[in-house]
């Protein structure tokens, strides 16, 4: 199997192609009790890292704050031949600094909406969250991708 593994595997540059294409994550922490506390985030990839940003008082902080180990992941796809994903293992940095918080809060936003600059009104909606919000800066430890159009086959066959 490991052939097949890395057959699917995306180059450095697939990755960050892939990466910068997408915009929702799911972020695994580890909740109080050790079971696996999983939510779905907008994200960006900010200084060549995933970046998101989230409520300071929620579970995934908490979690976060005790153990700042992280997985995330993103992925795509439908049928077995679409399926395509990036599992990135790590170490949550938890951004306070409010600056550095708007400037991750504003590249989600912006990435939100199409790129579409929201003006001042997108830069208030920002101002109005940055007290109320955390950003996380993902420090990869272990990679996994893959991509299973690199595969061939006939339609259904995989599984």
């Amino acid at each position: 199997m490991a052939a097949g593994r890395s057959a699917v595997a995306m180059s450095e540059d697939e990755v960050e192609t892939f990466l910068d294409a997408s915009l929702k994550v799911q972020v695994a922490s580890i909740g109080p009790d050790g079971a696996p506390h999983l939510t779905t985030l907008f994200y960006v990839v900010h200084d060549g890292k995933i970046a998101f940003w989230t409520y300071g008082s929620s579970q995934k902080i908490k979690n976060l704050e005790r153990d700042p180990r992280i997985t995330c992941l993103v992925e795509t796809g439908t049928d077995y031949f679409e399926l395509a994903g990036v599992s990135i293992q790590g170490t949550a940095e938890i951004v306070r600094d409010e600056d550095r918080i708007r400037e991750i809060g504003t590249a989600v936003t912006d990435a939100t909406s199409g790129r579409v600059d929201l003006g001042d009104l997108g830069r208030e909606i920002v101002e109005k969250q940055v007290r109320k919000r955390v950003a996380i800066v993902v420090t990869p430890t272990k990679v996994a991708s893959w991509d299973h159009s690199k595969m061939s086959g006939p339609p259904g066959a995989g599984g």
